[in-house]
């Protein structure tokens, strides 16, 4: 499932939090946001895909999740943040190359009866109700890929209060995974990323980088590495060089880079340091400046603005790269981790539904054991109660119009963005003073409630300008 995932680390955030957000780009796939009571959590796990049975530990801890509605094909949880405030997102769709899966295939049945391994489908059920850090998951995912293996390649984020970490798979029992640096970010665009490892540490004390036991000996054994001057880079080792990738992925990177370093290299021209065919896009860079939720929620919602590739332009160029926000979105989630907050208020999770380019954020605290209707009560059947069904109709009605509508679109992303803040702000303040539990309930609610009001508004708003833009339209300018 092709997706884009930008990580946040506490330094480079505008709060000292840590953010981890991934768009899970699916085909149209219904979305809600819901909380998983241990309680119904089963003692051994069946895979839909994977066909796979699997025992889970004992005493699992509440998490929140974005599941599919129609479960048919599984339950793609997607992401979420359990109860100790360690927040997970998988998974981001990587690459790799044919040297690899050679010497690691993936772990796919020979018939419908045959198991395969675990996969997007499975991973957040299975890590994130049993670690209590970020660094836990990762350790606990290693040991299940380990064991089963996986059919696909996937990027994984973890988070809490003070880490962040990112693991890929590589082919179909390894993997790779380092710490991200407090002061820097990440940008993953559907490509394996992780351009610097110090396997010194991994084979150590694991500080910062962790990998599978056997990894030194897996690229000696099947020559992998074809780094030059003693040089360790895994995106050379294990990831691709595609032409598909100069479409699909690297603009994306480019993108995203340009953004947030707009003047650490020079990123247009004929003399430009990267471009968006550019292989060697850093994994991680400082920002120029701090980081806020705001300008996470924009980056995963753009298209080029400001470049001759946006497909809403009239430039010869436009649409020829892959947008980071695209129409086919089912849910992005910004998970933060604010440790300078009281325990049971420090996770907020941004959430949205839809195209991102078109939809807007709401903020949602996460140590609750139910979620309002107007996010959790996402039906297959289209309707106006919810905050799915609303962004999906949105985004439909504004795309064929871009140029009269998008203007709606611009005040109501920075209006609910503006109120959604403030409800937390007011809402963290009175949680301090009143050290009260329900209060987060209460402003879930009211969160939502501001949002459908918000939602209705533009919707209304969108719908008579596509109205208004019929072709079977007429006026003879008698009443």
């Amino acid at each position: 499932m092709s997706c884009t995932t930008i990580l946040v680390g506490k330094k480079a955030s505008f709060d000292g939090s840590t953010m981890i957000a991934r768009n899970d780009d699916g085909n149209f796939d219904e979305k809600k946001l819901i909380v998983v009571d241990p309680k119904n959590i089963k003692k051994t796990y069946k895979s839909k895909i994977g066909k796979l049975e699997i025992e889970l530990p004992d005493n699992p801890l509440r998490y929140t999740a974005t599941p599919s509605v129609n479960q048919n094909h599984g339950i793609w949880a997607a992401n979420g943040i359990n109860e100790l405030n360690v927040a997970m997102t998988a998974t981001e769709t990587i690459t790799s190359n044919m040297r690899v899966l050679a010497a690691d295939p993936y772990v796919v049945g020979k018939n419908k009866k045959t198991p395969w391994g675990i996969g997007e489908e499975d991973l957040v059920v299975l890590v994130l109700p049993y670690i209590k850090t970020a660094r836990e998951g990762v350790i606990r995912l290693g040991e299940l890929l380990e064991k089963y293996g996986t059919y696909e390649a996937n990027g994984i984020a973890f988070s809490d209060k003070d880490e962040i970490w990112w693991l890929e798979t590589i082919g179909g029992h390894h993997f790779i995974a380092r710490k991200v640096k407090d002061e820097e970010y990440v940008i993953m665009p559907n490509q394996f990323g992780i351009d610097k490892f110090d396997i010194i540490d991994a084979y150590g004390e694991q500080k910062e980088n962790i990998c599978s036991k056997d990894l030194k000996e897996f690229i000696e054994n099947n020559h992998l590495d074809c780094n030059i001057n003693n040089e360790f880079n895994p995106r050379k080792i294990f990831g691709s060089h595609t032409d598909q990738d100069h479409v699909y992925n690297t603009p994306r990177g480019w993108y995203m880079a340009r953004y947030f370093n707009p003047r650490t290299y020079k990123w247009d021209g004929p003399d430009a340091d990267f471009t968006p065919l550019s292989d060697d896009i850093p994994w991680s860079l400082k920002p120029e400046r701090k980081i806020g939720v705001d300008e996470v929620k924009y980056i995963l919602s753009s298209y080029y603005q400001g470049t001759e590739y946006n497909p809403y332009s009239k430039s010869d160029k436009k649409g020829m790269y892959r947008s980071i926000g695209i129409n086919r979105t089912g849910v992005m989630a910004i998970l933060q981790i604010r440790g300078y907050m009281p325990f049971d208020i420090q996770s907020i999770e941004w959430i949205c539904f839809g195209s991102n380019a078109f939809n807007t954020v709401l903020p949602i605290y996460t140590n609750v054991k139910k979620m309002p209707l107007y996010v959790s009560n996402t039906t297959l059947n289209v309707n106006t109660n919810s905050f799915y069904w609303q962004s999906r109709l949105i985004a439909a009605l504004v795309d064929p119009y871009y140029s009269s509508a998008i203007q709606f679109i611009e005040r109501y992303q920075d209006h609910t963005l503006c109120l959604g803040q403030k409800l937390i702000n007011e809402y963290d303040k009175k949680y301090i003073e009143q050290n009260d539990l329900k209060l987060l309930l209460e402003a879930n609610e009211k969160v939502c409630k501001m949002g459908k009001e918000e939602t209705d508004k533009v919707l209304s708003l969108v719908l008579k300008n596509a109205s208004s833009q019929m072709k079977n339209g007429y006026n003879r300018k008698d009443n």
